[in-house]
């Protein structure tokens, strides 16, 4: 499948530094596109460690732009980052839920101000290294999302909320190739990126550890509760629901003859409940805030795959449409459904995204 316009353009490369976006640029320049490769200041790193990482990524983004012989420029997008990605992550710990900030970014940002900064400059479009392919369906008109050709790599389950006016001004080159098979061209080419490390998903947490960054950052954290079983008995205190996860069994500090997890944190009643680990299992979910891919809208009961987490697989259920979104059946019951995490919908050759949502909560006789 071809990505993005049918013609050569002008686009605005976003050069993240690594060697996905690098080879992006590269394969869209032998193509014949006009390029401007894009560096985005999304945060300001605070540690020196941080702060030589983000230098480092600069300047391999500019010393890639200048072996391929394109322009370079810097687009500082902190302000709208912090307003569009970062405070809405804070905002859903606050709450009780488990957010994916990428998810967020890719629409709002990359796709969302970035665009907005290339038209402006007269480009057509943006590109990226994701892996992903984009292409418009003759019979529908509709653009559509479709799972790389490295499945290991795949990337759609972070680009399903990409609306169709994004997608069609989205390329996405390295998507028709393996990771193995990218590192080579940037071998093989002098991109000097070949070998550098992956980026870790969280940009604005470089070390990991969202914990430590929410409590440096918000001031109104939720304070310490109850731990209660599924019947209500009081087990133990939370230190903040902020720092508990559907699934979690470490750092629960209860003792129990079988091991116990987080089933369901109620923000309300600032209370983090446990159970045993047959207790996550749950029969199916409500997702809502609804963006539709390939599919214009769900109109009836229709079979699909649908992705929870970014590293699950995407399992056969029912989709239906309800009130406030979609809900969701399991032909076999899933661990561990998250809120503030995303449901993909995939067709059931596991290819084609059909659309997806954040999900709402879990649906089983099983939940508290």
């Amino acid at each position: 499948m071809a990505s993005g316009a049918e013609t050569p353009g002008a686009l605005a490369v976003a050069m993240s530094g690594g060697v996905d976006s690098s080879v992006a640029a590269w394969l869209l320049a032998r193509k014949g596109y006009t390029l401007t490769g894009v560096h985005i200041r999304m945060w300001t790193a605070k540690d020196p460690t941080a702060c030589a990482r983000q230098d480092r990524n600069i300047a391999d983004a500019q010393r890639v732009c200048d072996r391929i012989g394109i322009p370079f420029e810097l687009v500082d997008l902190r302000e709208a980052f912090q307003i569009e990605v970062v405070d809405p992550f804070l905002q859903a710990y606050r709450e009780g839920r488990t957010p994916n900030p990428c998810i967020i970014c890719n629409p709002r940002i990359k796709m969302g101000r970035l665009l907005e900064w290339a038209r402006e400059r007269g480009l057509a479009g943006v590109a990226t290294g994701h892996y992903a392919r984009v292409g418009r369906n003759a019979n529908t008109t509709r653009w559509e999302l479709r799972r790389s050709a490295d499945p290991s790599k795949d990337q759609t389950y972070y680009l399903y909320r990409l609306e169709q006016e994004q997608l069609a001004r989205f390329h996405t080159p390295v998507g028709e190739y393996t990771k193995d098979q990218i590192r080579t061209i940037a071998t093989n080419n002098d991109l000097r990126v070949s070998h550098k490390e992956e980026s870790q998903d969280i940009c604005f947490i470089p070390d990991d550890n969202y914990r430590r960054f929410l409590e440096e950052t918000i001031d109104d954290l939720p304070p310490e509760g109850p731990i209660v079983n599924r019947e209500g008995k009081v087990l133990g205190s939370h230190s903040g629901i902020h720092r508990y996860t559907i699934g979690q069994r470490r750092g629960l500090g209860v003792s129990n003859p079988a091991p116990l997890y987080v089933l369901k944190i109620r923000p309300a009643e600032n209370t983090v409940v446990v159970g045993e680990k047959e207790h996550l299992q749950a029969e199916g979910l409500e997702a809502r805030n609804i963006v539709w891919g390939a599919l214009p809208e769900l109109k009836e009961k229709t079979r699909l795959r649908v992705k929870v987490r970014y590293r699950s697989t995407a399992v056969p259920a029912w989709g239906e449409p309800a009130a406030e979104g979609v809900h969701i059946r399991f032909d076999e019951p899933q661990r561990a459904i998250t809120p503030g995490q995303s449901a993909v919908f995939y067709d059931m050759t596991d290819d084609l995204v059909l659309g997806g949502g954040f999900i709402e909560k879990a649906l089983s006789e099983s939940q508290p």
